[in-house]
């Protein structure tokens, strides 16, 4: 796999494929060989589709896994290895639709009012009030920080897709933010782990299990719900869709519409078709 690993990695790099996506990709196609105990490339057709159908009906995987591993594979044999003329009948799996869990905003100020220390909570405030992606928070930097009164904003480098973008600073978080650098005095990242390092995922979804625990909210969900949280909020409030879709970072609207479903002004502001029929 090291010569096959390397040609896919340098594969991934020429056409941009954020970080992320590149170790996805990296360890489904190594789940697939260890599984097998031989290179990929030697697989056949008929040989990967068992090997798909082992990950639904054996090891029970969402359908978002499968998926994932039939990006992989056929970026593998299409790309890496040319193998332009196989075509490998795989059907993409179905994602079934689910609407993600919603927030209150009281239970998000309570939320974060219970994180344990000063470095949760400011960066679970940034998350929520930056509507930001669990990779996102975790790599800003100290200079990704515009306070200046005529910018006033948040950069976010690399986001999905490999696209920077801009997103809200509001007054209130850039003054969480200060008490927090007070504090902590980052240098570089703006939420460094004790080596220095970027914070890892595992141990932001921590923070953000742990203060949910305290703030005897349900289970339900992770970290992304601050994000679910952000758009609907925004949608609440009166925001259009297309601004709120360009703050996430989201490439097509179509994306971003979901959130009409969730956004409760939308649904207490409309009169249901029943009141509308004259009593017989």
């Amino acid at each position: 796999m090291s010569t096959l690993r390397q040609r896919m990695t340098e594969a991934m790099v020429l056409r941009g494929f954020a970080e992320r996506t590149q170790e996805t990709y990296l360890a489904c196609v190594t789940a697939l060989a260890k599984h097998y105990g031989r290179s990929p490339d030697t697989l056949d057709k008929a040989t990967i589709q068992a090997y798909l159908l082992h990950l639904i009906a054996e090891r029970k995987l969402a359908y978002a896994s499968v998926n994932q591993a039939v990006c992989a594979i056929r970026f593998l044999f299409g790309v890496v290895l040319e193998q332009r003329e196989a075509r490998f009948d795989i059907p993409m799996a179905k994602v079934p639709t689910r609407l993600p869990q919603i927030l209150t905003r009281d239970e998000v100020a309570r939320l974060l009012n219970s994180a344990r220390d000063i470095r949760a909570r400011t960066l679970l405030t940034t998350t929520y009030a930056a509507g930001l992606r669990l990779s996102e928070v975790c790599a800003l930097q100290v200079s990704d920080i515009e306070s200046s009164p005529d910018r006033m904003c948040l950069k976010v480098r690399q986001g999905k897709g490999g696209k920077d973008r801009y997103t809200l600073l509001s007054p209130r978080l850039l003054e969480t933010l200060r008490l927090y650098w007070h504090v902590a005095r980052p240098k570089h990242w703006l939420f460094p782990s004790r080596a220095g390092a970027p914070l890892d995922g595992k141990t932001v979804g921590r923070f953000y299990h742990a203060a949910r625990e305290a703030s005897g909210i349900p289970h339900g969900g992770g970290i992304h719900t601050l994000r679910h949280c952000f758009a609907t909020h925004l949608l609440e409030a009166g925001v259009d869709i297309h601004t709120i879709q360009r703050l996430l970072g989201h490439g097509h609207v179509g994306t971003t519409m979901r959130y009409f479903h969730l956004a409760r002004s939308h649904l207490t502001g409309t009169t249901p078709p029943l009141e509308l029929l004259t009593p017989g």
